[in-house]
């Protein structure tokens, strides 16, 4: 008897557990060399589709105004974008309310593109959990590198990553 319940434990830990694979898969950021979804969203420079800048590396960010690593990345953005001109720097901004990203525009300046995407559906595509998340993307339009969050210490690293994708060009 104890056998038997012991069984129907593990079935249905098993079963559960399968269950968040097949669940987790689907909202698992894109992979190193997959191919970067392709989108079209309005910004601060006007609309902007992904595929018009392929030929470039793309640091591509995910960020939100309430977001403090977000407020620490975007100096960094800016010295990235000024230091690499074949290195596009593209923001993606997740407020539901544009005032809220204007505020935060209005405080920490982008010298890249800023992109609006209110309703979400681009994080969704990229599998993004968190702020900020940024993809470097090659010049053939495959995922290199995501990364979650940002902090200081992730500077060096990460502009190692955007020389390497470069080919140390700068």
């Amino acid at each position: 008897m104890i056998r038997h319940l012991l069984n129907q434990k593990l079935s249905a830990r098993f079963l559960i557990f399968l269950a968040c694979l097949s669940f987790s898969a689907s909202i698992l950021a894109l992979e190193a060399g997959a191919q970067a979804y392709d989108f079209e969203l309005a910004g601060t420079q006007g609309t902007l589709k992904l595929s018009q800048i392929k030929g470039k590396v793309i640091y591509l960010d995910f960020w939100a105004s309430w977001c403090g690593p977000c407020r620490e990345s975007f100096p960094w953005m800016n010295e990235m974008q000024e230091k690499y001109k074949q290195l596009e720097v593209v923001a993606i901004n997740l407020d539901a309310n544009d005032n809220d990203a204007k505020k935060f525009l209005a405080q920490h300046s982008a010298r890249f593109k800023v992109l609006f995407d209110p309703k979400g559906l681009t994080p969704e595509k990229y599998g993004v959990m968190g702020m900020p998340t940024s993809f470097i993307i090659s010049k053939n339009g495959k995922v290199l590198v995501q990364h979650m969050g940002f902090k200081q210490a992730d500077r060096a690293d990460l502009e190692r990553l955007i020389q390497s994708a470069l080919g140390d060009q700068k």
